[in-house]
């Protein structure tokens, strides 16, 4: 019994040691950081809740960053979820090559992160891109999209709209285990086919839109490629979101101290904004073995 113990350390010891060394000691490491001041040239000096002071009472760019960064979360996983169900729930029809489809519009969420995407989505929306060149044949004027802070905005959030196909899956296999039965009873009773997806399939995949809401949820308030690819923060801060500002402050102008707090924050936040989806849950998430439609 002694050997298979030390056997079964032996084959789980990559993940530990990978565990230890690449998160637990950066988790750690980072947050005694965030009471330093560390410029990667010399010693870390400690100077207390100096850097959580500052950001708060005196550092413009802490708000601004923040409030950008909301403002594309609640844009953006609104827009996403609902897109992806939607797709989801026209893709659950059984219909003719409608693997082929699923397929295709599963491949943006592959490719949709990467920076050589960033890169073209940047050429499309750019003043002299496809989509102005598209608009120019019906004679409309050029938009400069990337220009004009709402639609610069607009348009970094298109793109992680566009990456909905991780969501869209979990929601098809969601619409698939709705049991028939719920369906047919309903028509039987006359409902619509609007009523039969309010009143039976939304309450049914309320646990998988709870999961979808929370993982896209935490991504989005990280996001870093798009606006760093696409509109490098501007025009004026505009799409300047906060993991820009957390890689300038640490990598660009080297205040690793204040870069650690900056990021310990945006942990918090999204910690905070966790634990209020998990607390809302039992209010709107029911489960099969729910009673009543409530939860245990």
């Amino acid at each position: 019994m002694n050997e298979n113990k030390w056997l079964g350390l032996a084959w789980i010891s990559p993940y530990i040691i990978g565990l230890l060394v690449f998160t637990a000691f950066p988790f750690v490491s980072s947050f005694l950081l965030s009471f330093t001041q560390y410029d990667l040239m010399s010693p870390p000096e400690f100077n207390g809740i100096e850097n959580y002071r500052y950001m708060v009472s005196e550092d413009p760019l802490f708000w601004k960053s923040l409030a950008v960064t909301f403002v594309y979360v609640f844009v953006t996983i609104p827009l996403k979820l609902m897109f992806s169900l939607f797709i989801a729930f026209v893709l659950n029809f059984k219909l003719r090559g409608i693997g082929f489809f699923r397929t295709a519009y599963y491949i943006p969420s592959i490719l949709g992160s990467s920076v050589a995407i960033a890169v073209l989505w940047r050429a499309l929306f750019a003043i002299d891109g496809l989509l102005n060149s598209f608009t120019g044949v019906f004679g409309l004027d050029p938009i400069n999209w990337l220009g004009e802070p709402p639609l610069a905005l607009f348009s970094v959030t298109l793109l992680s709209v566009w990456q909905f196909g991780s969501s869209m899956v979990i929601f098809l296999a969601a619409l698939q285990n709705v049991p028939q039965s719920q369906y047919e009873a309903a028509m039987i009773d006359g409902a619509t086919k609007w009523q039969m997806f309010l009143k039976i399939t939304v309450p049914l995949i309320t646990p998988v839109i709870f999961f979808n809401f929370i993982m896209q949820t935490s991504g989005a308030f990280q996001e870093f490629t798009a606006p760093f690819v696409i509109t490098g923060g501007g025009p004026t801060y505009y799409t300047y979101l906060f993991s820009l500002y957390i890689y300038d402050t640490a990598f660009k102008y080297f205040d690793m101290g204040y870069g650690a707090a900056l990021a310990w924050v945006l942990f918090l936040v999204v910690a905070i904004f966790a634990l209020l989806a998990f607390k809302s849950s039992k209010y709107w998430v029911f489960y099969s073995a729910d009673k009543g439609g409530k939860n245990e």
